[in-house]
């Protein structure tokens, strides 16, 4: 069973930064460390569909969604399980609620992933 905890959201100020993290835990149906896996960032908005925001692989490639991109920056620190995602620049847009996901490929933790958080908010206000 996997499970994905999610932390750093809170209420911010247009311009400002924070910083999420995401520990994950447990074992994998492929029994696989999350090492090998591709994490990501997702978000969800009053009244609106969850939308990708960042993914990164195992090797550390990096993907973002346009409006997050020059202002998001996601890392991954394979020895604690956990990914990070450092938003700069914050603007009232990206109120939403966070959520952390894992699969063992990006082209479908971007569409379909396999893990879950349980999301953590994320307000800017103006």
């Amino acid at each position: 069973q996997v499970q994905l905890v999610e932390s750093g959201g809170g209420l911010v100020q247009a311009g400002g930064s924070l910083r999420l993290s995401c520990a994950a835990s447990g074992r994998t149906s492929s029994g696989h460390t999350f090492s090998s896996y591709a994490m990501g960032w997702f978000r969800q908005a009053p009244g609106k569909e969850r939308e990708f925001v960042a993914a990164i692989s195992w090797s550390g490639g990096t993907y973002y969604t346009d409006s997050v991109k020059g202002r998001f920056t996601i890392s991954r620190d394979n020895a604690k399980n956990t990914v990070y995602l450092q938003m700069n620049s914050l603007k009232p847009e990206d109120t939403a609620v966070y959520f952390c996901a894992v699969d063992s490929y990006v082209a479908v933790l971007r569409t379909a992933p396999s893990y879950w958080g349980q999301g953590t908010q994320v307000t800017v206000s103006s």
